[in-house]
């Protein structure tokens, strides 16, 4: 089996899901298809856009969520059914040591992701995190671990405009 971990941006645009998909299709299948164990934070965008695809596939799926209250306080009530449902796949769930969802809870559960994978995968559009926790922190932290890592960001790839500044990692 091979471990994949993701992180990637939670508001890729809604006319960028269908490029990101096919190019995130394309390398899952290259890295193993069916032999796959993905390891998600599961955040909506990316990370849940990457677990249908390993689920799709056949593969595995691993989940750390940032903290106990993740479900509640960070997934978009208009999508608790697809989160609820990529959960109850996952042959794993753990929860890290935070009661409440923070940068550091982030942070901390892409460092754990990290020390799982063999191959750091991130739909990333290369700019610098704003805050802790961010993709471009956890692609850093990677990079020290000496963790291979292939960037996801097709041509034509956009980020949505976010309507609130506190809805998430990068």
């Amino acid at each position: 089996m091979t471990r994949l971990g993701v992180i990637g941006h939670r508001d890729i645009s809604e006319e960028s899901e269908p490029i990101v998909e096919a190019a995130l299709r394309r390398l899952l299948v290259a890295k193993g298809g069916s032999r796959l164990v993905g390891v998600t934070c599961l955040a909506p965008g990316a990370d849940q856009l990457f677990a249908r695809i390993v689920l799709d596939l056949g593969g595995r799926l691993e989940v750390i969520l940032p903290a106990a209250d993740f479900r509640d306080c960070h997934v978009p009530l208009d999508n608790l059914d697809d989160f609820d449902r990529l959960v109850k796949s996952a042959v794993s769930v753990r929860v890290m040591e935070f009661q409440q969802c923070c940068r550091q809870a982030y942070m901390a559960a892409g460092t754990a992701m990290l020390h799982t994978v063999e191959t750091l995968v991130a739909v990333w559009d290369g700019r610098p995190a704003k805050k802790q926790g961010g993709v471009s922190e956890v692609v850093g932290a990677a990079g020290r671990l000496g963790l291979p890592t292939s960037i996801v960001w097709p041509t034509g790839t956009s980020r949505a405009p976010r309507p609130c500044a506190a809805a998430g990692v990068g």
